[in-house]
């Protein structure tokens, strides 16, 4: 079959499409003919292994996993002896943070990180999300979230802050959406209250008090934030921050409560993949997610689209289409 190799780490330039060995699922797990998958920001820094130390899971001096990719859509082609949740021929998307081998044809991973597709869903909106819901997910399950607070999302155009948007209304929070001028109508509609043009305004000098800040993108910090916080309110990052400073502070911001007037920040390490699976699919029945699809390319063309999200500018997610016409391939 066809698929994503790359042998060291690197830029976009690293990976290359090649013949590898189609998958045999084991006993717990499912085959995947893959139609549509991602590249997302999680594919890029594990191709590139940033943060350095991630090597000590993905492979210290190359990749462990050699083949990119973790959200896809498709059908199944087959299924473990000891998998009762699906069957052959179901149409399903799914996802896996490390090694689930994506941009390839075919996929074998475990039953638990897939679920069946919606009726009538695309396998493009199928695929495209998921990562960006399973980690503002696992944001808001650091907090409580309760029906009528105020949160601000800043990039909320990404993946992630789109994400993030559409379920915290889901559970009836009050949005204050950070973006870029070509993305307020967008943000708009997908349910913010507010939106910010970050190109036209500080937004840290808006007067309204958060109970939670979620930065979507990694680009700002608590302390230029914590002054938008009401007392006791929260700091959440998808990113590291300088010098690694959110992996500290949610240590050091609790020792230092009475002079923060009890804002901390925290650090989520996301977990629980099932459970964002079905989240994704109950939001989607219910038509309250739509997955924001900024561009789509072949698998042949896999380098481009992560050139494309290294820049750090797509909005929403980047779709990779998987074709299974190519002759002579199995």
């Amino acid at each position: 079959m066809k698929g994503v190799i790359y042998t060291h780490y690197g830029l976009p330039d690293v990976l290359q499409i090649g013949e590898i060995k189609k998958p045999v699922p084991k006993e717990n797990e499912v085959l995947v003919k893959i139609h549509a998958t991602t590249v997302n920001r999680t594919d890029n820094a594990t191709v590139k292994a940033i943060p350095f130390f991630a090597r000590i899971i993905t492979g210290f001096f190359k990749p462990k996993c050699q083949t990119s990719g973790s959200e896809f859509s498709g059908d199944v082609e087959a299924v473990g002896e000891n998998v009762l949740s699906l069957k052959v021929g179901d149409k399903v998307f799914g996802f896996q943070d490390l090694f689930a081998r994506a941009h390839a044809q075919y996929l074998a991973i475990k039953a638990e990180n897939v679920i069946s597709m919606p009726d009538g869903l695309s396998y493009e909106q199928a695929a495209a999300g998921t990562e960006g819901l399973h980690y503002a997910l696992n944001f808001i399950n650091k907090v409580k979230i309760e029906k009528g607070q105020s949160v601000l999302v800043y990039g909320a155009s990404g993946a992630i802050g789109s994400a993030a948007v559409q379920l915290l209304k889901f559970n009836g929070v009050k949005v204050t959406a950070v973006c870029g001028t070509k993305n307020l109508a967008l943000i708009k509609s997908l349910g913010a209250d507010k939106v910010i043009d970050y190109t036209q305004e500080d937004f840290t000098k808006d007067e309204h008090k958060y109970h939670y800040v979620l930065d979507a993108v990694g680009k700002v910090s608590f302390f230029q934030t914590k002054h938008m916080l009401l007392p006791g309110g929260v700091y959440i990052s998808s990113d590291l921050g300088f010098m690694a400073q959110n992996l500290f502070l949610p240590v050091i911001t609790p020792i230092l409560k009475s002079f923060l007037d009890n804002k901390k920040t925290v650090s989520p390490f996301p977990k629980d993949i099932p459970a964002s699976l079905k989240l994704k699919k109950t939001m989607i029945e219910a038509t309250k997610f739509t997955a924001v699809i900024d561009k789509s390319y072949p698998l042949e063309e896999i380098v481009d689209a992560f050139r494309y999200v290294e820049k750090g500018h797509k909005i929403g997610n980047v779709v990779v289409n998987v074709s299974h016409t190519d002759a002579g391939l199995s």
